[in-house]
């Protein structure tokens, strides 16, 4: 299972909030890259970078410092935040991205996604499903629709997505563990149809204990934010036991 850190940025600062309030917004490194380059150094070789700005305006915002860490890094980046159209996802792409989040947009507009799903293909496209009582938030977690968040992503595995990020909103920032159960049935259900899923679970991972428990249910990663960057587990450890996955 792989262990992802998580950079979010807001004014071109690394920051993390709690359950997706902007205006709770705390500040944890000035300079991404530089935070970036402290997760390489201890050995971990991915990260999840959403440009909380860009999902406020609904377009990429902080494309330079993407580019920035993807040059400076050999980091496996994983992008999401304000990518609405087939330019923005060209353009995280263009920036060094590995692989980019479609949250929203696959909400909104199921012919385009499956469209960018046949362009770039279930390696470098990640379906993001945020949940909140159940249910895809969307809009930088600020809408909450109808859609019931398991057959969401069983219809788009369907399509030939087979990499989900899933965040339970509840459990953000909160680092009161994550959404077991939520993820089990997740597993449980793309399973019954034959489905094949990389889950990667993301929010409230406080511990390696947490690790353990996502592993143990079968997840194929976890995101790990605050729980990191308030130093309650070191990156050092993380790369560690990732190690000890393989």
């Amino acid at each position: 299972m792989e262990v992802i850190p998580a950079i979010d940025i807001i004014g071109g600062k690394c920051v993390r909030l709690r359950q997706g309030d902007f205006n709770a917004a705390h500040v944890y490194d000035d300079d991404p890259v530089v935070a970036a380059k402290k997760f390489e150094t201890a050995g971990l070789r991915r990260l999840h970078v959403v440009d909380l700005d860009g999902a406020k305006a609904g377009h990429p915002i902080n494309l330079r410092i993407i580019e920035q860490i993807a040059r400076q890094t050999d980091l496996i980046l994983d992008v999401g935040g304000g990518l609405k159209s087939g330019a923005n996802y060209s353009d995280i792409f263009n920036a060094g991205a590995a692989m980019a989040t479609v949250g929203t947009l696959a909400a909104t507009n199921r012919e385009l996604t499956c469209a960018l799903l046949r362009q770039w293909g279930p390696t470098r496209l990640i379906l993001g499903a945020d949940s909140r009582d159940g249910f895809v938030s969307v809009s930088g977690w600020r809408e909450t629709t109808a859609l019931s968040t398991i057959d969401y992503v069983c219809n788009y595995l369907c399509e030939g997505f087979t990499t989900v990020i899933c965040t339970d909103i509840a459990k953000d920032g909160m680092l009161q563990g994550p959404s077991l159960e939520l993820y089990e049935m997740m597993i449980a259900k793309a399973s019954s149809y034959g489905l094949k899923i990389n889950l990667i679970a993301s929010g409230g991972v406080a511990s390696i204990e947490d690790l353990d428990r996502l592993n143990t249910i079968g997840c194929s990663g976890a995101i790990i934010g605050k729980a990191l960057h308030d130093n309650l587990v070191d990156a050092a450890s993380l790369a560690q036991w990732e190690n000890k996955q393989c």
